[in-house]
């Protein structure tokens, strides 16, 4: 049986950046069984001191942390060494190898990357125009999108929309429903992404069974009926087809990865 660890993500900011390298991190071991601890804004030296009190308690126990003010991290490494608790800096040798390429002194400011700046404010704007147009509830102003995300039901429209309205693209996905068209009167300008979403229809009735089991309906047989789902992708990969739209297969495929090919698919589209 593995040991259990316990890890502590300790970070002088919000705590997203350490929180998504240790999803990283975790990913490259199959057999890493542990409970994590996440302690965010950790800025004086008695946040610490509790920190590492907390892990003499527990056994196997081990600190990541991005603290990018030099004392502070320095006494999160010094304390945890006394104490024998396994401790790694993420960001401490990357700032300073930076700091020598670009022969510059880094500023050492927690949450520097979260400054209300153009970018910020075009990412609230995304994500107020992505969440207004959700699900086809207003298609109006499509040509106001940056991208056009289309789909059947259950391939990941919504969270893939999400994701991309917090990378600052005003994003609009639209259902496709068996044997209902989509709108004639949509037109795409040539700026406009538009991405076919499909998904494989096996791994899609498991998801819509599940789903259906929850709201607890059993009268929306053709939602998960196999048939009916194959046809749906079928005429989804015909109508995208029919359009020279890209195709995305979602399946298996996290919202991450998905978004990542819809970004890569914005770049080439930029440079044509």
């Amino acid at each position: 049986m593995n040991e259990k660890y316990n890890v502590y993500l300790v970070s002088d900011s919000t705590g997203e950046t350490l929180d998504r390298i240790f999803l990283s991190l975790k990913s490259q071991f199959a057999n890493f069984e542990y409970e994590k601890k996440e302690f965010a804004f950790v800025r004086t030296e008695q946040q610490i001191d509790k920190i590492i009190k907390e892990c003499l308690k527990i056994q196997n126990s081990l600190i990541l942390y991005t603290i990018v003010e030099t004392k502070l991290a320095k006494y999160l490494s010094n304390q945890s060494e006394i104490n024998n608790v396994p401790c790694f800096g993420i960001l401490g040798n990357l700032i300073l190898s930076f700091s020598k390429l670009l022969n510059q002194k880094a500023i050492h400011k927690p949450s520097a990357q979260h400054v209300l700046d153009d970018d910020y404010y075009k990412r609230i704007e995304a994500i107020q125009f992505t969440m207004a147009h959700d699900d086809g509830k207003k298609i109006d102003d499509i040509n106001a999108a940056d991208v056009v995300l289309l789909g059947v039901s259950r391939t990941s429209k919504t969270p893939t929309s999400i994701y991309l309205a917090n990378r600052g693209f005003k994003t609009i996905n639209i259902p496709l429903v068996l044997d209902q068209k989509i709108p004639e009167h949509l037109s795409f300008n040539k700026n406009t992404c538009v991405i076919g979403l499909i998904a494989d229809p096996e791994r899609l009735a498991d998801i819509r069974r599940n789903r259906v089991a929850i709201m607890r309906d059993q009268k929306i047989k053709e939602y998960t009926d196999l048939v009916s789902i194959k046809k749906e992708v079928e005429d989804s990969k015909i109508l995208f087809k029919k359009n020279n739209w890209p195709i995305i297969d979602v399946t298996r495929r996290s919202v991450e990865e998905t978004a990542a090919s819809i970004l890569k698919i914005i770049e080439i589209k930029k440079n044509k």
